[in-house]
């Protein structure tokens, strides 16, 4: 594989990137970047040509969660193989997930980090894990979680090369944009937005796309596309886990919670279905539907139409008639309890809870959970208490685990 072949399929902005790379300019590089700004691509890229240049290396892959490589970083490296003319080079393995070089026996492995016990437990054959990948590096814990992982991992060799790659969250004060801030000599930071990328290469769609939400929500544009961490860092929900939700996921989910809440004009209409994983105490964001002037006959339908009668839907019980017509048609709803305190412990019970969300699947509840943020005062404190305002969705996700926070406290 020639650096004329990489230069080429790697986006112009990642040239300069490359290049510090494979001269081993830095141990660490920081790569942020917006939706479409082929980041994840560039890395993919770049490691097997790492590997191919050091043959006593072998590369460490990583996600938060375990269950989600197969679907993305596996299927991105496949992907990065065959754009590099390599692809029948490489033995693909599933248990443990790996791409294994045929002519080397060099390897590119998959961990989730969620399963602390097998990441001690890697093993290369032969040399020394010289790459890590740590896609999505804002959904891990924090740079102590990171900095773990590499102390078991940068050994036995004498050059290492660590990326961790990721879409800058909302809050500013999310730890990986305080990370990123912070000057390393052993790091090099680069960011790059869909702007950067030949047009040709995302389709004329995307940037239609784009230039709509542009237009609808400056705001959402800018720190989906753009990369701009557009929050004040007095974010309500700090917990979020943005990612694809893929299908196998869901199909493995046995816990469905759902909930509505009613509207018409300005205010929205929020459905929401989620799945819950109780022992890691977190909660899936599944589907939605987010509309103004719809009536209860068309959102039941639309309900039914998608299968999700069959697990119970609590409503906001300020609208009886409406639960009462979603019952009519066929559908298990039933009115909040609510109660003294109820919206207060709602708030505090979910946001103990990692909430992953798939703004694809769900861009209403992602525009209002991501902005959500405390109210202030004249002088920039924090106003107590949660604000009555761009909370559709929100509440829809607060009945729909009314029974759960009820039962003070538990994790079940």
């Amino acid at each position: 594989m020639s650096e004329v072949r990489l230069s080429e399929l790697l986006g112009p902005a990642f040239h300069d990137l490359a290049g510090d790379v494979f001269r081993h300019g830095h141990t660490h590089y920081d790569i942020a970047g917006g939706r479409g700004s082929l980041k994840s691509s560039a890395v993919s890229l770049m490691v097997p040509a790492l590997l191919l240049q050091n043959p006593d290396a072998h590369a460490l892959v990583l996600r938060k969660v375990g269950n989600t490589l197969r679907d993305s970083v596996f299927a991105q490296y496949r992907w990065a193989l065959d754009m590099l003319g390599m692809g029948g080079m490489w033995e693909e393995r599933t248990a443990p997930m790996e791409l294994v070089f045929r002519q080397t026996g060099q390897r590119i492995l998959f961990r989730g980090a969620d399963d602390p016990m097998k990441l001690k437990s890697v093993k290369t054959p032969f040399g020394y894990i010289a790459v890590t990948h740590f896609e999505e590096k804002d959904q891990f814990a924090g740079r102590e979680e990171i900095r773990s992982i590499l102390q078991s991992t940068m050994r036995g060799g004498e050059r290492f090369w660590n990326f961790e790659s990721y879409n800058p969250p909302v809050s500013r004060d999310h730890w990986a944009n305080q990370d990123a801030a912070r000057d390393r000599p052993d790091r090099l930071c680069h960011k790059s937005t869909y702007l950067d990328a030949p047009r040709p290469w995302l389709g004329e769609a995307f940037f239609v796309e784009a230039e709509r939400l542009k237009a609808a929500d400056r705001r959402a544009y800018e720190h989906e596309y753009l990369g701009v961490p557009t929050g004040t860092g007095g974010n309500v929900f700090q917990r979020l886990e943005v990612r694809t939700i893929t299908d196998g996921e869901i199909g493995r989910m046995d816990r469905i919670f759902q909930g509505v809440d009613w509207g018409w004009y300005p205010d929205k209409f929020a459905f929401l279905r989620t799945g819950y994983e109780p022992a890691q105490e977190r909660i899936y964001l599944l589907d939605e539907y987010y509309v103004n002037q719809t009536s209860n006959r068309d959102t039941a339908r639309w309900v039914l139409e998608r299968g999700y009668g069959d697990y119970p839907i609590v409503c906001d019980s300020a609208e009886p008639k409406s639960v009462a017509d979603w019952r009519e048609m066929g559908l298990p709803a039933r009115g909040a309890v609510k109660g003294p305190g109820s919206v207060e412990y709602g708030f505090k019970w979910l946001q103990s809870r990692t909430i992953v969300i798939d703004p694809a699947r769900t861009p209403g509840a992602w525009r209002e959970i991501a902005g959500y943020e405390y109210e202030r005062d004249g002088q920039g404190r924090v106003v107590s208490g949660y604000p009555d305002r761009d909370d559709h969705a929100i509440s829809a996700l607060r009945y729909a685990y009314e029974a759960m926070f009820l039962r003070r406290g538990s994790k079940a």
